[in-house]
């Protein structure tokens, strides 16, 4: 037996007059809510485009309008040719060759993951070039806040990337829930260690209390054991390292190690993990239970070798096109967004790392 699909046939707005017996222009200005339309005209017009599914061409009206939509991406500068922010890019690369035909430039605008000031700084730049929208890491909190008070103000509609912000007029979120992935990684400690046990929580951040995204996992790295150790019996330290482009972090960890000598289990809160397993390595120091972010290419190796034993990741370039796509969804297709598309949680190890080649 065979089976023929056909297409469907495009509805026109004349269909849609012709049914509502009403003229092209009526039909129009309902379309595009402008123009007076009496209430009962207007809702049978709004009820014969749902039943006919009707739905507009982009492309031609776009074309028609000769409209240019500029969307500015507002993300940190990579720290190295492998480094995590290069991922969300090839994401927005492959949704802005989607999307070009429908009139979109797009423009990237990157700050300094250790200055603040930076942010502030290439921000003003984007509000003195009047984007139409704006996909955003609200990576430092003060100067997000303040950005995001000026997109505000301008009725610039604005998509979070990574990190989420709360209290403000967004349009969506897209990333991990940071929260989740710090319990998620207690959780791991709580089942994979003693019963008494110290575990390092480690922030390679300047003015970390400035980074939302960080401070969201180690809240719920804490809440979690909170909730489930009332006894306290894991002691649990915070260290913030805030210049680990050198070795001399070593004394540091040197020092957390000296200290307690019933430490187990380190959880780093960002990509950074590396930078510990490297110190495990170099000091011969075993059988510490390594937890880290990301599945970069500097973390990779120390998964291989066990020295980082669970790496929690989340999908950088499928977040990257979701951010410029729900932004588009928006502001050209007119469409209702959800408000928060959160990407999965994803625990690498060495038995399933090879599984995850997407994100190699």
């Amino acid at each position: 037996m065979k089976s023929i699909i056909k297409p469907l046939k495009r509805i026109r707005i004349k269909d849609i007059a012709e049914k509502a017996k009403v003229s092209i222009g009526t039909v129009d200005r309902v379309i595009h809510n402008r123009g007076e339309v009496s209430p009962a005209t207007k809702e049978l017009i709004l009820k014969i485009i749902k039943e006919m599914d009707y739905q507009p061409n982009i492309i031609a009206s776009t074309l028609a309008s000769k409209k240019v939509y500029r969307f500015a991406i507002f993300i940190p500068e990579p720290i190295s040719e492998e480094a995590y922010w290069n991922k969300p890019l090839v994401g927005i690369k492959r949704a802005f060759q989607e999307i070009q035909q429908y009139g979109v430039e797009i423009s990237t605008y990157q700050f300094k993951q250790n200055d603040p000031s930076s942010y502030s700084t290439t921000s003003k730049m984007i509000m003195e070039n009047k984007p139409d929208g704006v996909v955003l890491a609200p990576f430092f909190s003060r100067e997000s806040g303040e950005f995001i008070q000026q997109l505000q103000n301008q009725k610039i509609p604005f998509v979070f990337i990574d990190s989420n912000f709360p209290d403000c007029d967004k349009i969506s979120f897209i990333g991990q829930n940071s929260y989740q992935s710090g319990a998620l990684a207690a959780k791991l400690f709580n089942f994979s260690l003693p019963e008494k046990a110290s575990i390092l929580v480690i922030h390679f951040a300047k003015e970390m209390d400035n980074q939302n995204h960080l401070v969201q996992r180690e809240k719920g790295f804490y809440k979690y054991f909170k909730d489930n150790d009332p006894k306290e019996y894991k002691s649990l330290i915070t260290l913030e390292i805030t210049n680990p482009t050198d070795k001399s972090y070593y004394k540091e960890l040197d020092n957390a190690f000296k200290k307690n000598t019933d430490l187990k289990g380190v959880f780093v809160t960002n990509s950074q993990g590396y930078r510990v397993a490297q110190y495990l390595n170099e000091r011969k120091i075993e059988g510490i239970r390594l937890i880290g972010h990301d599945l970069i290419k500097e973390n990779i190796q120390f998964v291989k070798n066990e020295t980082i034993d669970f790496l929690i990741c989340q999908r950088p370039e499928e977040q990257g096109f979701n951010a410029v796509n729900t932004l588009f969804q928006h502001i050209i297709l007119k469409k209702e967004v959800q408000k928060e598309k959160f990407t999965s949680i994803d625990i690498v190890t060495k038995e399933n790392i090879d599984y995850y080649k997407e994100f190699n």
